[in-house]
């Protein structure tokens, strides 16, 4: 795990849990494995608080002073958001401030309200008081101003729910359209941190469905569909490093950089495998690559420890990835459509947890 990182890469935990913190354990896997981040989510927080009693006595103790559900989950989450960032102050400092944050999203029924989003970024981004964290923004249309607003008011941000290409240009545009507004205010920009969160394995999981279908149907488009079928999410990953590379060293963005700022790097999301026909660490292996972030669940930590092959894999077969996208079309696939759907299936997959989540803390609350 530690050789990861002297190939330029992060490991971040995509899990939190208040017993997590407390046992020690993320402090044993920040010195033993080089742990460098963590993420949060509203389905991490539901499984964590809905479907364990390590929360309940905080529970009834604020529902007894009258706090409303959402005040309950704000303060339960912010408060392990803080913790794990404590946590990880040694890593930020150690790093300069490239690794060792912690991240909490916006409320997911936000995603399609920009003037919601902002105003409560900088309201959870005010309540954490901590350098160390990000708040996650949606990719979607509505969250591009809002990220390009929040990045100019100084606010970390970490770009989550991020599928296609085509938006990943508009993310890195809202990035650096932030910092040259706040440069323009004669502002500081070098504390302001980025990642822009790109989610793999789902892709793979889209698209495998309808490569199968024309797998089964046979006919001359089989032998293509088999050839790319389990390869595009890994193919669309590394076009991506592709466009990162190009933007980030423009001359756009050297300037920014004269002023101290810092790239917004891209983080690799989903990447617990699917398909159990897969390798268990194939959104490890492929994606290691000078200045990336990966965000794994417990389970992919334990099995990189166990049998990873750490090497720097991010800048090969380029061309190979290129053409596999371009083959796409011809199998009768259009990834947009495809990266779009996700975008919007992925807003729901975290709508529902959190209504979830709100449920449980109603029944807590009263028990």
């Amino acid at each position: 795990m530690k050789e990861l990182g002297t190939l330029g890469q992060s490991i971040w935990l995509d899990y939190i849990r208040r017993d997590l913190i407390s046992s020690g354990k993320l402090r044993r896997l920040i010195d033993d494995d080089g742990l460098r981040g963590m993420t949060s989510n509203p389905s991490i927080f539901e499984k964590a608080i809905a479907e364990s009693n390590i929360y309940d006595q905080d529970i009834r103790d604020r529902a007894v002073k009258n706090k409303n559900v959402q005040a309950i989950y704000e303060a339960l989450s912010q408060r392990d958001v803080q913790n794990a960032a404590d946590e990880f102050r040694s890593v930020y400092e150690k790093t300069g401030g490239e690794d060792g944050y912690v991240s909490l999203e916006v409320n997911p029924h936000l995603a399609h309200d920009t003037k919601g989003t902002i105003e409560e970024a900088r309201r959870l981004w005010a309540s954490l008081k901590r350098s160390n964290v990000f708040i996650k923004v949606p990719a979607t249309s509505e969250g591009l101003p809002a990220i390009q607003q929040l990045i100019s008011e100084g606010i970390n941000v970490n770009v989550t729910l991020l599928f296609g290409l085509t938006r990943y240009r508009q993310v890195t545009e809202a990035y650096i359209a932030g910092l040259e507004a706040r440069t323009d205010q004669g502002m500081p920009v070098n504390h302001i941190a980025s990642v822009a969160s790109f989610f793999v394995s789902r892709i793979d999981a889209s698209v495998d469905s309808l490569l199968e279908k024309l797998i089964a149907q046979g006919g001359q488009k089989t032998a293509l569909a088999k050839r790319v079928r389990g390869q595009i999410a890994i193919a669309s990953a590394k076009m991506a490093y592709q466009i990162y590379k190009e933007i980030f060293d423009s001359n756009r963005f050297k300037k920014l950089t004269d002023k101290g700022a810092r790239v917004q790097r891209l983080l690799w999301a989903s990447t617990s495998t699917k398909n159990p026909d897969y390798s268990d660490v194939k959104y490890i292996e492929a994606l290691i690559g000078q200045n990336t972030v990966n965000t794994v669940p417990l389970e992919t930590i334990d099995a990189y420890r166990d049998h990873g092959d750490p090497k720097s894999r991010l800048d090969q077969d380029i061309k190979e990835a290129s053409w596999i996208m371009e083959r796409l079309p011809k199998l009768g696939i259009s990834i947009d459509k495809v990266t779009q759907q996700l975008e919007d299936e992925g807003i729901k997959k975290f709508d529902a947890p959190f209504d979830k989540l709100m449920e449980a803390l109603t029944k807590k609350s009263s028990e």
